[in-house]
């Protein structure tokens, strides 16, 4: 299942890594070959760190090449008035309490801005509609409702 990114996220995505292919595995190396200098490994902290740190980067490149080969690049549309993955989104609780959230990847970011999912429960019921409408949604057999109130 492609993972909608921003071409903004996916070229930070990128970036990170490439830095991680490049300089991380140089400087996680050093740090195990230096840590190795020192002696009787068994009891060497500063060697298991960097190991446990060297095993924790491959799973973040994994990771990203994982998210990145399954990345479908999703450009900001005409702006129709309706809720799309990569929109901002203002939802009311119902009291008055409003929420501003980006219905896209965890992996975005947004100042001020929650992250949910167009895979969400939440972000599924967003998708298609329009300031004003109310929008109901189920989360463990429990049925929400939300007021939309704004989209940028």
């Amino acid at each position: 299942m492609a993972i909608p990114l921003s071409p903004e996220a996916h070229a930070r995505l990128q970036a990170e890594l490439d830095d991680l292919v490049v300089r991380g595995r140089v400087e996680i190396a050093k740090r195990i070959e230096e840590a190795r200098a020192l002696g009787d490994l068994s009891e060497n902290g500063d060697y298991h760190a960097a190991k446990e740190e060297q095993g924790k980067m491959e799973l973040r490149i994994r990771q990203l090449r994982a998210m990145l080969d399954d990345a479908a690049i999703v450009e900001a549309g005409p702006d129709d008035g309706t809720v799309r993955v990569g929109a901002t989104v203002t939802v009311d609780f119902g009291d008055g309490d409003t929420e501003r959230y980006l219905v896209g990847s965890i992996e975005e970011t947004k100042e001020g801005a929650d992250i949910v999912s167009p895979d969400a429960p939440l972000g599924r019921a967003l998708l298609g509609r329009s300031v004003g409408d109310n929008v109901a949604y189920e989360v463990n057999g429990r049925t929400l409702a939300v007021k939309l109130v704004g989209i940028e």
